[in-house]
């Protein structure tokens, strides 16, 4: 019999929480990797989030870290975007920036670590759908992985597509223009 079951990947958005907490969150879903696709890995209201203090601190808990500027926000949105679904003009440079061939080698690294031991990714929104972390999961979506949201200890939702998102012949598109010319 075949194994049908997709593989799972997590995210995460650090928000105002405390250092334990969020711990308690990682540890309640058994997470050994977190990648930060923070484009620019610092907090000053919570220092603890910093890319220095999270390489130092998480491995005390048995967590590896890796920050992924490569998957970072703040994108400018594209002269000829075919994004047009996208109103925010920060998810439509998002989307612009996911066509490039950058943003794909760094999927492709963040998939092949996710595919060996249990890893979420992380920003700084608390909830998902406001953050580029729902452009980063509907890709992966469509490419087969079953993403889950960590809300709280113990608390995920399943992703569900962003509303802009198109799914066609296997890919993700933010817009109408071409997809059944």
């Amino acid at each position: 019999m075949e194994n049908t079951e997709k593989p799972v990947i997590y995210t995460i958005g650090h928000s105002v929480h405390d250092w334990e907490h969020f711990i308690k969150m990682l540890n309640s879903f058994h997470i050994k990797e977190l990648f930060d696709i923070r484009r620019f890995p610092g907090s000053k209201k919570y220092p603890w989030f910093s890319k220095d203090n999270l390489e130092r601190m998480l491995p005390e808990d048995s967590i590896d870290y890796l920050h992924m500027e490569e998957l970072g926000g703040r994108r400018k949105v594209q002269l000829n975007s075919v994004n047009t679904r996208w109103r925010n003009e920060s998810f439509r440079g998002y989307a612009d920036y996911m066509q490039t061939n950058e943003f794909v080698q760094a999927i492709e690294k963040l998939e092949n670590i996710a595919l060996k031991k249990t890893t979420a990714f992380m920003c700084s929104e608390a909830v998902w759908w406001r953050c580029h972390r729902a452009l980063v999961s509907d890709y992966l979506k469509v490419k087969g992985w079953n993403v889950k949201h960590i809300m709280n200890v113990n608390k995920v939702e399943e992703h569900s597509y962003t509303s802009p998102a198109r799914v066609w012949d296997g890919q993700v598109f933010y817009s109408d223009v071409g997809l059944f010319d």
